[in-house]
């Protein structure tokens, strides 16, 4: 029996209900933020700003800030310790722990109920639509899904509390729909296991023999379980144990600098990969053409955006309707996961409108702007994927900070970079990279005309293994955790070199 064909109908259905929407974005965002404040108009948060007098968009920006996480914290953690109606109408109990603020702690996100379904299951449910609906010839329902998350391990003394707090992925494997445990593996139990090296023996034996036909989690830690499936397996390609699968549904950072990896150990005319841009805060967007780099902008799950442009951080906020094709915005959300004008921290390059595709341009406070060059993750990543492509290397994972100028030396960016196949010339290489970033960047080809202001790039090399035994150090280690990519500061680096010794 094809059950995949025989649920194509359904999802071909919710395909082109994400496309609709997608499509009329300014009706659909207006109704939306009509709904939000109605919903939390009786919360203390919509007291305080007046939710009962917000008519329209304008009202709704002049009565309600901009508002960070530092401003959100102590009422989250009275919906942590159990208080109803604070951000988001009733009590919250799930809570997703995040990566810290500027003040060193971690950040908790409420994941509410209308959250979860609305929009964190409901994304995920219009990415799989949307594959469908470009490759009806898929056999996905036809075996079981791979999907590494975390755990509710966490940082937290929750004494009496209720709630449950960890990685928005622990959460989502809780909160599955029960028949879906029918087709995913690994069960529960190893799901959520807190003890990264605990996990990762079971995840492998977990789907080593298993019929796996999809995978989904972050491409870095993906990476190291289908190695280790090759290793028990004894085989050199993942298609050699699990002879039907055909899609990765990635997300959480970018696939350019693991896509050699992939390619090495997969049948590249089998598979396929899917990007997601999913966070704790939300599911935002989801690929929607094999072809093209970008993603289709979900609009009608519980999220209403504004667009604040980059190269004028200070101008008003901009809604849908307003922003204009090729520019770089950062983004604030306003969700029913009770965040008001948040700022995710993310940077968005609007790559088309009607519908909105979108590609992740970096973040707002991960880049590099040392010596005026403007360096964003997507400008490196980019850079050292053209880099081993023309070297024939292969990288595993990277970080990258300033050396500034002192005495008659050049300041210049250091980039720490764990190989799974160096390069025959690292010298060679790093000339290369070098080519490359400023072929990818303008600013930062203009502070290196004529090596004059900024030298060449640096690299050192990670011993095999320190980025994990780094996160290790910070308590970070598992599926969901992310090496922070580039430091406008040493303090990040200079700790790693530290365990390079």
């Amino acid at each position: 029996m094809n059950r995949t064909a025989l649920l194509l109908p359904f999802f071909r259905r919710n395909a082109l209900k994400c496309l609709a929407a997608a499509n009329d974005a300014e009706a659909v965002q207006k109704e939306l933020l009509r709904s939000l404040v109605y919903d939390a108009k009786d919360t203390e948060w919509g007291r305080l700003h007046g939710f009962d007098s917000i008519a329209s968009y304008s009202d709704f920006r002049n009565q309600v800030p901009q508002t960070g996480y530092d401003i959100l914290r102590p009422y989250v953690m009275r919906m942590i310790a159990g208080e109803r109606n604070v951000l988001w109408r009733g009590k919250t109990r799930r809570f997703a722990q995040s990566s810290g603020t500027s003040d060193g702690k971690s950040k908790f996100i409420p994941i509410t109920a209308d959250a979860l379904n609305g929009c964190h299951f409901k994304g995920a449910q219009y990415s799989l639509a949307l594959y469908l609906n470009r490759y009806p010839d898929s056999r996905i329902f036809d075996g079981k899904s791979f999907i590494l998350g975390g755990s509710y391990a966490n940082e937290l003394n929750l004494g009496n509390s209720q709630a449950k707090v960890g990685d928005l992925s622990a959460t989502l494997i809780d909160c599955i729909n029960p028949l879906v445990n029918l087709v995913r593996v690994p069960s529960k139990r190893i799901a959520l296991m807190a003890d990264w090296h605990e996990k990762l023996p079971a995840l492998v034996k977990a789907s080593a023999h298993e019929n796996i036909t999809n995978i989904s989690g972050v491409p870095s830690w993906f990476l190291k379980v289908l190695n280790e499936v090759l290793a028990y397996r004894g085989e050199d390609s993942i298609h050699q144990v699990w002879r039907n699968l055909e899609v990765f549904f990635h997300g959480g950072i970018s696939f350019a600098p693991y896509r050699k990896e992939y390619e090495a150990i997969t049948d590249t005319d089998k598979m396929r990969y899917w990007e997601n841009y999913n966070a704790s805060e939300g599911f935002f967007a989801a690929q929607c053409n094999p072809d093209e780099r970008s993603m289709l902008l979900i609009v009608d799950s519980g999220v209403f955006y504004e667009f604040v442009p980059t190269d004028s951080p200070t101008a008003d906020p901009l809604p849908i309707w307003e922003i204009e094709q090729g520019k770089k915005y950062a983004l604030l959300i306003t969700s029913c996961n009770g965040l008001w004008r948040y700022p995710i921290g993310d940077v968005v390059k609007i790559e088309s409108l009607n519908p909105v595709k979108i590609t992740i341009a970096g973040r707002t406070k991960s880049y590099i702007n040392a010596f005026g060059e403007e360096v964003m993750v997507y400008n490196t990543d980019a850079a050292l994927a053209a880099a081993c492509a023309s070297e024939g290397c292969a990288a595993k994972d990277y970080t990258v900070a300033p050396v500034y100028t002192h005495g008659n030396a050049k300041g210049h960016h250091q980039w720490l970079i764990e190989f799974s196949t160096p390069p025959a010339d690292m010298n060679r290489f790093a000339a290369t990279l070098d080519r490359a970033l400023q072929a990818e960047n303008s600013d930062y080809q203009a502070k290196r005309s004529g090596d004059i202001f900024l030298g060449q790039l640096t690299i050192e090399t990670a011993r095999p293994g320190l980025f994990d035994d780094w996160l290790e150090s910070t308590g970070k280690l598992g599926g969901q955790r992310k090496i922070p990519r580039l430091s406008n500061d040493r303090m990040l680096i200079d700790s790693m070199l530290l365990f390079n010794k």
